[in-house]
């Protein structure tokens, strides 16, 4: 397959010409392999699938890697599933790099504060969580300054619990800051290759004040969750 410049690719499967970042990479491994290559970095010829499982599974289906490849290569059945989990875990390392550096608190009452005091970029809450909590958290996002933030849920709570460190996460919540900017843009392309929607905001994202490692607001502090303080932080 021709590539066509840095500025787009040909979709093996229905020839469509994409943006790299609406695609999926991929490389023919040693042993005639197919390797996904989501961040673009490997070396060697490469071939491009639009970023869905959908088509990833019909190119692995029908066996379309060779011939852009130059070589035989052969996908695995199971191809588009070890996408959606190198695509997963590239988010939750992200979410591990936010926490990291001071973004991120979790706990249903340290969350409820941070959004009523407005500023939070993203409230992350566990796909296998209570439908009250959420309701709950949406009022607080609703009683808080300025906008709301976006919402993922994405992530079960044990895939939560290792990415922050700490356990039964159920709510957890953003500063603004680039580590969180780069962790949202990566749920949206997890959740565009799921034909899901990542987030969504409970108001115009142009009206919320944007956080960031000292503090929201002026008030409010995202410190590395072992230096918190709060009567609730046993509580998720």
């Amino acid at each position: 397959m021709r590539e066509r410049g840095t500025s787009e690719r040909s979709c093996i499967v229905t020839r469509a010409v994409l943006p790299p970042d609406a695609m999926i990479r991929f490389v023919r491994a040693p042993d005639g392999g197919v390797v996904p290559d989501i961040r673009s970095r490997l070396p060697g010829r490469g071939v491009y699938v639009t970023a869905t499982s959908n088509l990833v599974g019909e190119a692995a289906r029908r066996q379309l890697f060779s011939r852009g490849l130059k070589a035989k290569a052969e996908a695995s059945p199971t191809l588009a599933d070890e996408v959606d989990r190198l695509l997963e875990d590239d988010c939750l390392q992200m979410l591990a790099m936010a926490n990291k550096a001071g973004l991120a608190i979790a706990g249903f009452f340290k969350v409820a504060a941070a959004l009523e005091g407005g500023g939070v970029r993203a409230l992350i809450e566990a796909s296998d969580g209570g439908a009250d909590g959420r309701r709950k958290l949406e009022q607080s996002s609703k009683r808080g300054a300025g906008g709301g933030p976006k919402r993922i849920e994405l992530f079960a709570s044990t895939q939560l619990d290792l990415a922050l460190g700490r356990t039964n996460v159920i709510h957890a919540a953003l500063a603004g800051g680039g580590t969180t900017e780069a962790f949202l843009a990566r749920c949206e392309r997890l959740a565009l290759y799921r034909g899901e929607t990542a987030a969504t905001f409970d108001e115009d994202e142009a009206e919320r004040p944007r956080a960031n490692a000292q503090g929201v607001g002026g008030e409010l502090q995202f410190l590395p969750m072992g230096r918190e303080d709060d009567s609730g932080s046993g509580t998720e």
